[in-house]
């Protein structure tokens, strides 16, 4: 009995090393995220990205400088935020058409997606002038 006591008591207590340390810190997933997005997406995904950034950025102002501060001419800010938010869906629908791909072949040409997108921009704005007045 005494000799297992002694035999546990002389075994050298391992401490175990950092491991962490050597290893490089592990990435987040949203920094994974955007960095698989920013080596495979394609330039012309990401302008048009760019631009859905913007136009949601301008909605968002838009929509709280008139609760904020003030909406006077009421439909100044009908139309501006109208067009802000239908041009944002006709640039959403560009990106979709563009990126849909059957058996390898675009389902829509690439030049009949951008003439849609410009001939309902165009329709668009019409009706956004026309409400101003």
């Amino acid at each position: 009995m005494t000799k297992g006591k002694s035999a546990a008591r002389a075994a050298p207590k391992t401490v175990p090393k950092a491991v962490s340390a050597s290893k490089k810190p592990q990435k987040s997933h949203e920094s994974k995220m955007v960095d698989a997005y920013l080596q495979t997406t394609p330039t012309r995904f990401k302008l048009i990205d760019a631009f859905l950034l913007m136009l949601f950025l301008t909605g968002v102002l838009q929509f709280a400088y008139c609760v904020l501060l003030s909406n006077y001419p009421f439909n100044a800010f009908i139309s501006g935020f109208a067009a802000t938010i239908g041009q944002f869906v006709l640039a959403l629908s560009l990106r979709m058409q563009l990126a849909s791909v059957v058996d390898g072949q675009p389902r829509v040409t690439e030049n009949r997606a951008f003439s849609e997108f410009v001939l309902a921009s165009v329709v668009l704005h019409f009706f956004v002038v026309n409400f101003l007045g």
